[in-house]
């Protein structure tokens, strides 16, 4: 019998969604929660096994630990924000049951492997990279010495078997849905651009594109472009819609969904069959042929990365796309009804104030149905990290005491941390703010009485957040003030 094997993606910050699901780890600017879809691969291999998605589900690190006498091995996704609470919890868990063994895996294990398992005698090993199959045939009895990918302690020494091969047979792998199904509360996971309730989960693994600051390919996932076959995921599909009452939406969360037209093509005949309504992630290269057939097989929103409207922006973190190429697919969504969620990143390499009105107004341009500013985040093991500790640019840390992201690279003389926020603040509020926007949320509201509590909900937290910006943008430049009058006074 494999041991009883609890996944974890631990309790936290209150709102806080980074770790095993998300992108972006950091406390949301509105409330929204992604599925620990890593962790629920492996799950899905051992019977009698249990995922818990602790934040999502109100689980408290109280209740959690109390959870540490049923399980002989603990699986844990971490995250680099999250991180010293991860191990405080996993000590807490072994004080709890010392029989319980630790495993950590996550973007941080694989970037710094000999940190994680100095940082605390409660991890008994690591998994680097994709780690489905070292947990289940551990859990089953395979020792750690023929783990491909295992860090591990041996005669007080580090040990780090050789990396494993990428898993190249995607239909091999369980369904992540039918764990869902069996361990989570599918109503307690909400995007707020997704309808509601949602189900997701992967077509594909890897992503091929290059681009700098993207922290799964780089870390976990690979550039190696991996698929499911065709049938394998409409299976999977008919599967959610049978088994999730009330669900609204299948969200396809690849890194890049339609990377290649002739497969997204053929996906699509297969999947408009089954007459149902999905999401995607895109980039701005598909053409209007392949978004046309995603549409006519039941495609609603894309989540586009734009990241910039400046060309040198684009070309400095290897994005793969022009301004051209985005708004002439964007304007291709638009023709044929397809929502955009837009993503845009604020202190990208090269940033200053004249490539931030360039976005900005980029921005107003694209006129996405929603958008998401974030501040860029230079995340260890990414190119981007590399370059901006070679530049001496990192500044702070990546979170306040709440989880809510900080400006963490910075450029001096062009842009400090104050200004950074600040642009962020301007960035929502000029597209927001704009009459032709605030009319389609207003409308929206009007005709549509649980969107109506759903947006008014967003509206508050949204203007919580707004006004925590702004005050840390007034406490900066106090704070700036006060240092040039001290510097005053000792001349």
């Amino acid at each position: 019998m494999p041991k009883r094997t609890l996944f974890l993606n631990p309790p936290s910050f209150e709102g806080f969604d980074g770790g095993a699901g998300s992108r972006w780890p950091s406390t949301r600017e509105i409330e929204s929660y992604w599925y620990p879809v890593w962790l629920c691969y492996p799950a899905g291999m051992l019977e009698n096994s249990k995922v818990l998605d602790a934040p999502p589900h109100g689980v408290s690190i109280e209740q959690t630990v109390a959870m540490a006498k049923d399980f002989e091995l603990l699986v844990l996704f971490t995250s680099s924000p999250g991180f010293h609470v991860d191990v405080k919890i996993a000590e807490m868990m072994k004080d709890s049951n010392s029989k319980l063994e630790v495993v950590f895996v996550g973007p941080p294990v694989t970037i710094e492997p000999d940190k994680v398992l100095n940082s605390t005698k409660a991890i008994d090993f690591i998994v680097r990279r994709e780690f489905d199959y070292q947990i289940a045939n551990y859990a089953k009895g395979t020792p750690l010495a023929e783990l491909p990918g295992v860090s591990y302690r041996a005669n007080g020494v580090n040990v780090h078997n050789p990396e494993a091969p990428y898993i190249e047979n995607l239909d091999e792998l369980p369904w992540a849905s039918k764990t869902y199904h069996r361990d989570l509360n599918f109503r307690k996971y909400n995007v707020p651009f997704l309808l509601n309730p949602y189900v997701s989960f992967y077509t594909s693994r890897g992503c091929p594109a290059q681009c700098t600051f993207c922290l799964w390919p780089q870390t976990h996932s690979g550039h190696r472009w991996r698929l499911r076959s065709v049938q394998d995921i409409a299976n999977e599909c008919r599967f959610v819609l049978e088994n999730f009452p009330g669900l609204k939406e299948i969200f396809f969360d690849d890194d890049t969904f339609n990377y290649r037209k002739a497969r997204t093509i053929e996906l699509c005949a297969e999947l408009k069959k089954l007459k149902f309504t999905w999401s995607c992630t895109s980039r701005v290269t598909t053409d209007y042929e392949t978004l046309k057939a995603m549409k006519e097989a039941g495609c609603r929103l894309l989540i586009v990365g734009y990241e910039s409207g400046d060309e040198q922006i684009l070309r400095n973190i290897k994005k793969g796309a022009t301004v051209d190429m985005a708004l002439r697919f964007t304007e291709n969504c638009h023709k044929l009804g397809l929502t955009i969620h837009a993503d845009f990143i604020v202190g990208l390499p090269g940033e200053t104030r004249d490539t931030l009105r360039n976005t900005i107004d980029f921005a107003k341009r694209v006129d996405a149905e929603t958008i998401q500013v974030s501040i860029a985040h230079a995340y260890p093991g990414t190119e981007f990290y590399g370059f901006a500790k070679e530049n001496a640019l990192v500044n702070i840390g990546m979170s306040d005491a709440g989880g809510h992201q900080l400006p963490q690279v910075i450029y001096p003389g062009i842009l400090d941390e104050g200004e950074m926020m600040e642009w962020v603040a301007r960035f929502y509020d000029e597209y927001y703010f704009r009459p032709k926007t605030a009319w389609r949320i207003v409308r929206k509201a009007m005709f549509d009485g649980p969107e109506r509590k759903r947006l008014y909900k967003e509206a508050k937290e949204y203007m919580a957040l707004r006004k925590t910006r702004k005050q840390y943008v007034v406490d900066h430049k106090a704070n700036l003030l006060s240092k040039a009058a001290a510097a005053q006074d000792r001349v």
